[in-house]
């Protein structure tokens, strides 16, 4: 299960807000559930290493700030 192309973290963060409201509201069986939660994995994953890739992006931007 991979992340589509061109995917932004605020379209991520709704899909996963999204999951859990089945999660909750459904109660899928335990073969959906087993998806989801799979689903959720690679969504948050994703999300983790986008916020740490922009971190580093801007620490970057002010390293070269005050250089200046």
């Amino acid at each position: 299960m991979t992340v589509k192309k061109g995917l932004s973290y605020k379209e991520a963060i709704g899909e996963i807000e999204d999951i859990l409201k089945q999660i909750e509201n459904d109660e899928p069986d335990v073969d959906q559930l087993s998806e989801k939660v799979k689903r959720l994995s690679v969504l948050v994953t994703w999300c983790r290493e986008k916020l740490h890739q922009t971190e580093e992006e801007i620490e970057k931007i002010l390293k070269e700030i005050e250089k200046s």
